[in-house]
């Protein structure tokens, strides 16, 4: 669908369908969600849905992307103009199990989309832009030599892996606090990237 230029009430709308789809895929889950009760649930008909969205897929699409983009936005806000590469990794760690924390409904739809192919392309560009931005950290460090020189893509991949398991069993299914989460990812990672 070519992206419609909106008004400020028109994005409202558009948003107001994103984070309902968002509430009812996370409790019910993406394929037993219909058009119709995401609509219903809002008060407006199929046509308001189908004027911002080509599809139920679409809708979940630009789910994964803003989520995406909004767990970005706030660990660039973590970071800062921080300069110091370890302290920034430190910072968006922290910042992404905070985020996870408070989004928690975008943790099992991400965890269902990794189970369909439909929406493989969108989370592999998602997985591809977070382990770039961890990338570029680590190999400001790796110069600075406060960070070991290995392969900055297997480091960023572990440092993600760690961060993404935590952030399911810990923060979400245990409930565990989220400092105290991070203080261990922190530690557990940053401690193996010391030079």
């Amino acid at each position: 669908m070519t992206a419609r230029r909106l008004t400020t009430r028109g994005k409202e709308r558009r948003q107001q369908l994103l984070t309902f789809a968002t509430r009812r895929f996370a409790e019910n889950g993406y394929h037993p969600t219909s058009v119709a009760e995401i609509v219903q649930g809002l008060g407006v008909g199929k046509g308001v849905f189908y004027w911002y969205f080509a599809s139920k897929e679409e809708l979940l699409t630009e789910l994964l992307k803003s989520s995406n983009h909004e767990l970005r936005k706030r660990q660039q806000q973590a970071i800062g103009t921080e300069a110091d590469p370890v302290r920034r990794i430190e910072l968006g760690m922290r910042a992404t199990l905070e985020w996870f924390h408070l989004h928690r409904e975008y943790f099992a739809i991400i965890q269902f989309a990794a189970t369909d192919e439909t929406f493989a392309p969108v989370l592999a560009r998602n997985r591809e832009i977070s382990i770039a931005d961890t990338i570029r950290h680590l190999k400001d460090g790796i110069v600075e030599g406060t960070i070991r020189d290995a392969d900055p893509e297997m480091l960023a991949q572990a440092i993600h892996g760690v961060v993404a398991e935590l952030t399911r069993a810990y923060v979400l299914e245990a409930d565990e606090p989220v400092d105290h989460v991070a203080d261990l990812a922190v530690s557990f990672c940053l401690e193996g990237l010391r030079a």
